[in-house]
């Protein structure tokens, strides 16, 4: 109980920052009502857009900021309304937002613009409610309406409460995640500056309409929805959250009698149908940028994913360098001691067995160099690609199955990168193994280097002779296994039709899921040049 008797402690930290927001809320909500409508009414949008922007800690401040925007124009009216309603109408507005947002924003948490749509819809009609209802109850004359004109009333207020917010949050929204939204700026451009000039135009020329041709205005006004389902479809979200604003704000301000409390029905209906049109663009605009942000993010995983499997790539291939220089090292030591040996041998008269070591020890050297330049061609870094597949190792497999022809190569291929040469030389080496064990008859290859615009790569060709028998679905199956990934891995592809595997691959830079589908089509414009 010591509460009790001593009491509690409150400690009341004012900021300045805080009254400074109190003041400029105070002064927008006052300037945007002398620009307001009843049916499209500036102030319902400030007062949503204040709460969404500023954090929690601040909310106080705007609520002091309400009062005394509340204070200025109610006061005046106490004699004829009722202090009652002065004082409690006023504070309870304020409240019911922050209610409502602070709902929004746990259920909705996921989507900006549901929580907005959300925040739009519950606002505007909680907000009209308590407005109409308040009135009815605290006025010493309150306004003798059937149900039907106070239901009447309390849609049009809530219709143009709704449509207020609809064209202050989502700009206040696009400029809160200015740091956050990846090229937010990028809006900012000709098409927009084209799009908002010709709303602009189109509205300015609807408000110089006379009110006898009031359906002509009417189709004026719904052709500027046109500009903006441009923007939307160009920028996604915030393509939206800058068209559907404005779209509202030039037909709000070029509507007829732009004064408070004033109300135009035909201008109504255009923003009854504006105002779901802006509901519709804003939650298209949303699933763009969805789409495209996963697109996005799909594209730099496959850009990530292509730049692992190249280096994955390149390791191996330096570690097999390693290795067969390495051999090499123990090749030459080797072809030493048997020089050696076979000099003794000369020296003390054994010239039968010397020059019988000599010819074995050649057969063997030259075995054991194949077989090295099988581990890591190193002929390739010197003299090129056509080079090591023309000589060591390879060109003496493919002899000694006697069943692939001669190459046939085009092209330079030292113009191409040492990897993309290595990762071709890997590539075509295990295709016409593929074939050697999966088919029968005589195998065909061809390369040819090509360019194709700022592209630069090669295009290989693994083919069975008879062009009339098609690879087996093993083969097929296994091409797919064991060539795709090292394709893709430099942006290319491999393709498998009829008799012949057909290998693209690009030269690597910065290349992406875009310029990888490139690479494909690259290889489709040239592989039957190969």
């Amino acid at each position: 109980m010591n509460w009790w008797n001593e009491g509690l402690q409150l400690k009341l930290r004012i900021h300045p920052a805080g009254l400074a927001l109190a003041v400029l809320y105070a002064i927008a909500c006052w300037a945007t009502r002398q620009l307001s409508l009843d049916q499209f009414y500036l102030p319902a949008g400030v007062r949503v857009a204040a709460v969404l922007l500023c954090p929690t800690r601040f909310w106080p401040y705007l609520l002091l900021g309400e009062y005394a925007y509340f204070a200025q124009m109610r006061l005046p009216m106490v004699e004829k309304y009722g202090a009652a309603w002065a004082i409690l109408a006023s504070g309870v507005l304020m409240p019911a937002v922050m209610l409502i947002t602070r709902w929004a924003r746990s259920f909705f948490a996921n989507s900006v613009t549901s929580r907005l749509l959300a925040i739009a819809f519950l606002s505007s009609v909680v907000v009209t409610l308590l407005n109409v209802s308040l009135s009815q109850l605290l006025w010493p004359t309150p306004p003798a309406d059937s149900a039907l004109a106070f239901l009447s009333r309390a849609a049009r207020f809530s219709v143009g409460d709704f449509i207020a917010i609809l064209t202050v949050t989502p700009l206040a929204l696009l400029w809160a995640m200015r740091n956050t939204e990846p090229h937010w700026k990028t809006i900012f451009t000709g098409p927009t500056a084209v799009a908002l000039l010709l709303m602009t135009l189109l509205g300015v020329t609807a408000s110089l309409i006379p009110n006898e041709a009031s359906t002509l205005r009417t189709s004026l006004q719904l052709l500027m929805g046109l500009p903006v389902i441009a923007l939307t479809c160009l920028h996604g979200w915030r393509g939206a959250a800058v068209g559907v604003p404005m779209l509202n704000l030039i037909i709000g301000l070029t509507t007829p009698k732009p004064y408070a409390a004033a109300f135009d029905a035909a201008t109504f209906t255009t923003q009854q149908i504006m105002a779901i049109t802006g509901v519709a663009l804003l939650l298209l605009g949303s699933r763009i940028s969805h789409f495209r942000r996963r697109y996005q993010l799909r594209e730099v995983g496959e850009k990530n994913a292509i730049n692992l499997a190249r280096s994955s790539h390149l390791a191996s291939e330096s570690d097999l360098r390693e290795r067969a220089i390495h051999l090499r090292k123990l090749g030459d030591g080797i072809d030493l001691s048997l020089s050696e040996v076979i000099n003794w041998l000369n020296s003390h008269g054994h010239s039968a067995i010397a020059n019988s070591l000599t010819h074995t020890a050649n057969v063997h050297s030259r075995l054991f160099r194949e077989q090295a330049s099988l581990v890591y061609p190193t002929a390739l870094e010197q003299l090129g690609l056509y080079v090591a597949l023309q000589a060591g190792g390879v060109r003496s497999a493919w002899v000694n199955t006697h069943r692939v022809a001669e190459p046939r190569l085009a092209g330079d291929p030292c113009r191409l990168s040492l990897d993309l040469q290595l990762t071709a030389y890997r590539t075509l080496i295990d295709a016409v193994s593929l074939l050697l064990k999966c088919e029968s008859g005589q195998v065909i290859v061809r390369a040819r280097c090509v360019n194709a615009g700022q592209q630069r790569g090669i295009v290989m060709t693994a083919s069975l002779l008879d062009r009339h028998r098609a690879l087996s679905p093993t083969t097929v199956s296994l091409v797919r296994e064991r060539l795709a990934g090292r394709a893709l891995a430099f942006g290319g592809s491999v393709h498998c039709r009829q008799s012949r595997i057909v290998m693209v691959l690009v030269e690597p830079g910065t290349t992406t899921l875009r310029e990888s589908q490139e690479g494909s089509s690259f290889g489709a414009r040239v592989a039957s040049s190969a």
